[in-house]
């Protein structure tokens, strides 16, 4: 049976809630319930049932591996929050200030652990392809974390540098959770590559998006912070891009904002909407968009390669297509 990518999401988010996690200590999986609880797009989740369900009807079979990377996602986040010192996570605050930074770090570690437990869930015969996947893609994850981490202290981040750190921090999780989707359903290696391929491109246009997003995003159905990227002084595309089309006046003072690190409310909403005004200015958010759509069309040109029926791929397009139309 073909299901709608809202009955997908509907089944995975009632499997994460009925997870039997443990009660205690009390203080270790309190935060993990809390950070589990904030619901989220389930983007990557939907997509490894959604890419299962091209080739076969029975998803319950991928549940448990589906809430793996469901739950590893949202381990890098409380990671990611504490590392960016983030206060808003999904409209709800951040695990490091709710509780403390050794909270966030110990709660995401049992995170990881029981995203490793749940991956391993699947038949014996699907087992090592399943697990050496997400292994080798958490891996990659923590590289794309520690050149983003890098990126800050660097002044000579070229567009290159920028879409390899996004491929690894975002990219390959979408990727993984499609390719899972694909090994358990036993699709043809040629199949298997080429829907990685799929969710690897439309993870770096879910991510341009993001940093558009993160810019000029409504702060009231974002979730976190707008703004926050520059307050972190990331090397987003909107800022490698702006550095290559600023005159010499605009180069500078991009420079001095994001050398900056103010500490009052006042003196952070002020950077904020100095390097929007010079982003706009730059014509970044029509860039942003032809960028993301760039990719977008790439990851639908690999979808055409896939071996099913076009009638079978027609609701992983849909949902391709509203992931590109969000504001959240």
């Amino acid at each position: 049976m073909q299901l709608t990518s809202r009955q997908i999401t509907e089944r995975i988010s009632s499997h994460i809630d009925s997870l039997a996690l443990p009660q205690e200590p009390a203080g270790l999986y309190l935060p993990v319930r809390y950070v589990l609880s904030m619901g989220g797009k389930r983007l990557r989740p939907v997509l490894m049932l959604l890419t299962y369900n091209m080739y076969k009807p029975d998803v319950d079979v991928a549940m448990d591996p589906a809430a793996a990377v469901e739950i590893y996602h949202n381990f890098t986040l409380l990671h990611d929050d504490l590392m960016d010192k983030a206060d808003m996570r999904r409209g709800h605050q951040t695990v490091h200030l709710k509780w403390d930074a050794n909270t966030a770090v110990l709660s995401g570690d049992v995170m990881l652990s029981l995203a490793d437990t749940y991956m391993s869930h699947c038949d014996d015969r699907h087992y090592r392809a399943v697990m050496e996947t997400f292994s080798r893609t958490s891996i990659e994850i923590a590289e794309g974390q520690q050149y983003d981490m890098d990126f800050e202290r660097r002044d000579n981040v070229t567009e290159a540098d920028y879409i390899e750190m996004i491929r690894l921090k975002t990219s390959v999780l979408l990727a993984c959770s499609m390719k899972i989707g694909a090994i358990l359903a036993d699709a043809s290696d040629e199949d298997i590559y080429n829907i990685y391929k799929v969710g690897e491109q439309m993870g770096l246009a879910f991510q341009l998006h993001d940093d558009y997003l993160d810019v000029y995003g409504d702060p009231l159905t974002f979730g976190k912070k707008v703004g926050g990227d520059i307050l972190c002084n990331k090397k987003t595309l909107l800022f490698i891009k702006s550095m290559e089309l600023a005159d010499s006046t605009q180069r500078e003072e991009l420079r001095r904002w994001f050398s900056s690190s103010p500490d009052s409310a006042a003196a952070c909403e002020e950077k904020i909407q100095a390097v929007t005004r010079l982003y706009t200015s730059l014509d970044m958010p029509q860039m942003c968009r032809e960028q993301e759509d760039l990719y977008y069309q790439r990851a639908h040109a690999y979808l055409n390669k896939v071996q099913v029926p076009d009638e079978a791929k027609s609701e992983l397009r849909s949902y391709m297509a509203s992931m590109m139309n969000r504001t959240v």
